[in-house]
């Protein structure tokens, strides 16, 4: 629940003043994005861990039915646990460490925030609500315009060819 402060514009010489919330109250959004055709897989959970990680695996899995999905995921201890159980139909592909602008899903993870900077959330529900409003509103362009890096198009298609 902690605000996130942005830039705010107003009349030459005033100085711009923001209410903010240094409250640490949270939830975690779990996601999966497919860059070529925009289609995306999130889910809420209270916390990081590699149990809610396997909750979420599941779920995805699920989602995907008889597809398949590799899934890039950074190297936090939640997603490398030796106790995470793959689902057959999903494909783990690590990043390198400190590399988060290599995983596609945060630059939506971006775009998500952008509109939360300098907004004030009287409860955790409120957070939630917002945030589900935004979901709501988010187009299949819009992940595919923010997620679709060219060489992970690239690596698709080669992919898709062999």
């Amino acid at each position: 629940m902690k605000t996130l402060t942005g830039k705010v514009i107003t009349a030459p010489g005033v100085k711009p003043t923001v209410s903010v919330k240094w409250g640490r109250d949270n939830f975690w959004v779990y996601g999966a994005i497919e860059p070529l055709t925009g289609d995306h897989f999130l889910h809420e959970y209270p916390q990081l861990n590699g149990d809610y990680f396997q909750e979420f695996l599941d779920w995805f899995s699920q989602q995907l039915g008889e597809d398949y999905a590799i899934l890039q995921i950074d190297q936090a201890p939640a997603h490398t646990s030796s106790a995470i159980r793959w689902p057959e139909n999903i494909i783990p592909l690590l990043q390198p460490p400190h590399a988060p602008e290599l995983n596609p899903i945060e630059r939506l993870w971006q775009l998500l925030k952008q509109p939360l900077k300098n907004e004030l959330f009287s409860c955790l529900q409120a957070l939630r609500d917002r945030i589900q409003e935004l979901f709501d509103q988010l187009t299949l362009e819009q992940v595919m315009s923010v997620c679709s890096y060219n060489f992970i198009l690239e690596a698709l298609f080669y992919a898709a060819s062999h």
